[in-house]
């Protein structure tokens, strides 16, 4: 990318005022202000087993109470290991924004979030290593980061990270925080929500109005950028509807090997299932990351023109624009996510 200098010092945008504020009151210390004293036994359930569809399939069932046990831990593992190289990949790229940014305030922003991605860095790998092991990354999300990363365009960085990767992530962590039974589990997700809010706000208050003062030809290419980044993640996905393709992960069928699962009859058992129509549903209270966040959020900046629903009806991925939930969860004006109890 370009070398972009700023040197009006002016703070002009009121919203990224308020968001580099409460980044700066909001800064916490993983291991200052996390309460580590708690047991992480890995042979109890760390996140309710009825959201593990996996928990239903014969070949889980019929495990021994101590495999079981062992496939709980690394199953939470694997999960949890994305979660930390996701964060990897979102220091990377605040760090990119940081530096590409046109706009003072936005990078002073920028700055708070590479921090912000630092810090969930070590929180999750400290968690993880009291748990079970880190697993590999999953290719589909090493290679939408690597993307992004490679985009050459501030705003398509904005849009890969803070919108796509930063709207699953946003998505997972509130479905986690009301899944976990670990309590220091449950305040890393609490603390990492509040920074994840003000990451997805940023993408709100300001890759908007970037796009919308954008040629209309440097608009369809931003559309093109985030159809291709939302494609690669549905496909990995297994479509929008969350299928999953979770056998061709090299990271997850380590995970089946370290507990002793034979990956062909894993295979076989998830086929079937598939195939008499069994599906993981979301409970009350829950985010559907592609409906709720991502594809409102896309919508709502300008990162999907009319030409590029072409593309994503001729890929067979909806379009959701409601922004009913999003809006619900995110208030950009104070970068900051609402969770009530009773929701």
């Amino acid at each position: 990318m370009e070398i972009c200098w700023q040197f009006d010092y002016e703070i002009e945008i009121d919203q990224l005022r308020n968001l580099y504020a409460k980044a700066k009151q909001q800064q916490w210390d993983a291991a200052r202000d996390i309460d580590w004293s708690h047991e992480i036994d890995p042979s109890r359930p760390i996140i309710d087993e009825s959201q593990f569809l996996l928990g239903r399939l014969p070949v889980i069932q019929k495990l021994s109470k101590s495999q079981q046990e062992t496939f709980r831990a690394h199953m939470s593992a694997h999960l949890l290991s994305q979660f930390l190289h996701g964060e990897q990949g979102a220091l990377m790229t605040a760090a990119a924004l940081t530096h590409a940014v046109p706009d003072y305030e936005a990078k002073l922003y920028a700055a708070t979030q590479t921090m912000d991605e630092a810090r969930h860095v070590e929180v999750y790998q400290t968690y993880i290593d009291r748990l079970a092991i880190i697993y590999p990354i999953s290719p589909w999300l090493k290679h939408l980061i690597d993307v992004t990363l490679q985009s050459g365009h501030w705003v398509k960085i904005a849009i890969g990270m803070n919108m796509v990767v930063e709207g699953l992530a946003l998505g997972a962590f509130h479905n986690m925080r009301r899944q976990t039974r670990c309590e220091t589990l449950r305040a890393i997700t609490e603390s990492v929500l509040r920074d994840e809010s003000r990451h997805v706000a940023f993408g709100s208050v300001y890759v908007g109005a970037a796009v919308a003062d954008m040629h209309e030809d440097e608009r369809e290419d931003i559309a093109d950028f985030a159809f291709e980044a939302v494609k690669i993640m549905s496909d990995a996905q297994g479509g929008p509807d969350g299928k999953g393709r979770r056998a061709s992960d090299p990271g997850f069928v380590q995970m089946l090997e370290n507990v002793g699962i034979d990956t062909g009859d894993f295979v076989r058992d998830l086929v079937n299932a598939s195939a008499s129509g069994l599906r993981a549903k979301l409970p009350p209270g829950h985010v559907h990351s592609f409906r709720d966040l991502m594809m409102p959020a896309l919508v709502r900046v300008g990162a999907i023109t009319e030409r590029s629903r072409e593309r994503y009806a001729a890929a067979g991925i909806p379009i959701w624009d409601d922004l009913t939930k999003l809006e619900s969860l995110e208030d950009p004006s104070r970068g900051d996510i609402e969770i009530p109890e009773g929701a």
